[in-house]
């Protein structure tokens, strides 16, 4: 017996070894394939936004001035035409390219017309449409009644309803480092946009949307991350106060309105240990990331886009807010809705 337990043993170690490696081989080229399947998907994989506040603002502006009469301007196709035409460099925009397009368009030409044989058209359309497909439409708002006894007035609105993500009256300056480098932890590009203001000025949501995450990150500090209704935008907010940072009664899950107060401005990050100051001068840092796909959130492929341009034109649509004097909390003074927000808590 003794003998034959030497004999077979050498045999049974081979076949192991060789089912172990087998089901590496196998694991590797399933890996292989997953990935190969991956990069065969038909989505965006890199986008550069690149139009100045100067093209976002006038083709807005055709946009929303156009909304009740027969022809209506959609400005995501103006500047997608814009893109086409500049392979994506506004550097060479000139303010009668929107005029002569919406001219051919007011003259009954469709923009697939006119941006027939431009073969990026398409790409910047759902590139920009990602960006900007709920920026602008209908909604409703309240108003500063007339008489101070009476109620706020609901006004039924076409036009801009994305927030600017500070609150109105607070003061803040653009810092225009998107791409700057960033060496805490690892060397990286900034990824995000810069706005210097006080500590404790009053975050608000830019856009509605669920809350995906919030709490601690080394980098950012304090941060809320906020995912939009048609899950293509999520948007980053870091460095908020220390002690207190958030809202008090927002939590992960919630349904934000946009100008909803969500948190506040501070100086955190930079730290594995919770709740330190370690960032030197007090701002918020926004973010916008694109998902085409989901295999692109949370991976090396992920689209974070300049903001500088965008947030200039969010200063047209800024949140009003008041304070409790109790709890020297801030929220937003006049109610908003819209259609994406019906039957939601």
């Amino acid at each position: 017996m003794f003998v034959i337990k030497i004999k077979k043993q050498p045999f049974l170690i081979s076949m192991a070894l060789i089912l172990i490696f087998s089901c590496f081989a196998f694991l590797a080229g399933k890996n292989r394939w997953l990935v190969s399947a991956q990069e065969n998907k038909n989505f965006i994989k890199y986008v550069e936004f690149n139009p100045c506040y100067e093209a976002l603002e006038k083709s807005m502006r055709e946009d929303i001035k156009s909304h009740s009469e027969e022809i209506q301007i959609n400005w995501i196709e103006i500047l997608a035409y814009l893109g086409a035409k500049y392979g994506g460099d506004f550097k060479k925009f000139k303010e009668s390219d929107i005029e002569d397009s919406v001219k051919k368009l007011k003259n009954g030409e469709k923009m697939s017309d006119i941006a027939k044989g431009m073969k990026n058209y398409n790409y910047y359309l759902e590139a920009y449409g990602a960006v900007l497909g709920e920026f602008v439409g209908n909604y409703k708002i309240q108003r500063k009644p007339k008489k101070e006894n009476e109620e706020p007035i609901w006004e039924e609105v076409y036009g801009l309803k994305a927030f600017s993500p500070i609150a109105k009256t607070f003061p803040f300056s653009h810092y225009d480092d998107f791409g700057a480098s960033r060496s805490y932890g690892y060397s990286r590009p900034h990824l995000g946009h810069d706005m210097m203001c006080a500590i404790g000025t009053p975050v608000i949501a830019v856009e509605s949307g669920k809350v995906e995450v919030m709490g601690w990150n080394q980098y950012g500090g304090w941060r809320i991350g906020i995912r939009s209704f048609d899950s293509k935008r999520y948007y980053y907010y870091a460095h908020l106060r220390q002690n207190r940072p958030f809202r008090s009664d927002l939590k992960e899950g919630d349904i934000v309105k946009a100008g909803d107060v969500i948190g506040y401005v501070g100086r955190t990050g930079y730290s594995k240990k919770e709740n330190v100051n370690n960032i030197e001068q007090s701002h918020l840092h926004i973010g916008l990331e694109l998902i085409f796909d989901e295999s692109q959130k949370e991976s090396n492929h992920e689209i974070w886009i300049d903001l500088y341009a965008l947030m200039k034109l969010l200063e047209k649509n800024k949140s009003s807010v008041i304070r409790d004097s109790q709890s020297k909390e801030y929220s937003r003074e006049f109610e908003f809705m819209e259609k994406s927000l019906e039957g939601l808590n």
